[in-house]
């Protein structure tokens, strides 16, 4: 048996008339926001209703006058980008609180203060974000939104989007694992293989991570690694 919480409606007002579809949620969601979703994928059906409730589906001729098409996978897409997505009051209010919080960790993570060059805890962002009433956006991507949200709050507080490169040295009896290791924390720009076998490299990381990737690296080498700030820009 069908289960409610498995499908919710998407729906479109368009030219006097509301054209429904019945959507799988985690998926609608993610189509919405990032559109990276096969739209066979997020249907649960493949009609298109003018009342879901009620069990009335929407004509293929009102469908063709206000899409230009019945194709249902063109239809759908549009209702998704453009349309409406039934949410409680209490999901839409978890999903901003999420969305918030992964700007304000992609800030942090990203972002310094250019007069200290130091990273800036999520507190301090948070509240920010509060004094210029940033407006979190459910269905926009969070990295696009903590970019917007940085020349907001630069207006209250200094900070900078910026990207550290490190200088690491790695004795040579942790070197042959870190190589590989170092890929998977940060852009590598450059390698030099010590006469000792140690492991001399530039990696590129967030300027707010460089405490973390610090970390990182230092467990990598059982706390004996040289790790040095080169620049931040």
């Amino acid at each position: 048996m069908t289960r409610k919480q498995d499908y919710i409606v998407a729906w479109m007002e368009l030219k006097g008339q509301r054209f429904e579809i019945l959507v799988r949620p985690d998926l609608a969601f993610r189509y919405k926001e990032k559109g990276d979703v096969d739209i066979e994928d997020v249907l649960w059906t493949d009609t298109i209703y003018k009342d879901v409730r009620r069990g009335l589906k929407a004509s293929p001729e009102s469908v063709k006058k206000a899409f230009g098409t019945d194709n249902i996978r063109v239809v759908a897409q549009r209702i998704l980008k453009e349309g409406e997505i039934q949410i409680t009051e209490e999901q839409r209010r978890k999903m901003l609180e999420a969305k918030k919080k992964q700007i304000i960790t992609y800030i942090a993570r990203n972002a310094i203060d250019p007069t200290t060059g130091s990273p800036i805890p999520e507190p301090r962002i948070e509240a920010a974000l509060e004094e210029v009433r940033f407006p979190v956006n459910l269905w926009k991507d969070a990295e696009s939104q903590a970019v917007e949200a940085v020349r907001l709050i630069a207006r209250v507080m200094p900070i900078r989007l910026a990207r550290a490169l490190i200088e690491v040295t790695i004795p040579p009896q942790y070197s042959g694992r870190a190589y590989q290791a170092l890929m998977r924390i940060g852009d590598v720009k450059k390698t030099d293989w010590l006469p000792d076998g140690s492991l001399k490299a530039e990696i590129e990381v967030p300027a707010g991570a460089q405490i973390e990737v610090t970390n990182k690296i230092q467990a990598l080498a059982r706390g004996s690694a040289d790790v040095k700030v080169k620049k931040v820009a």
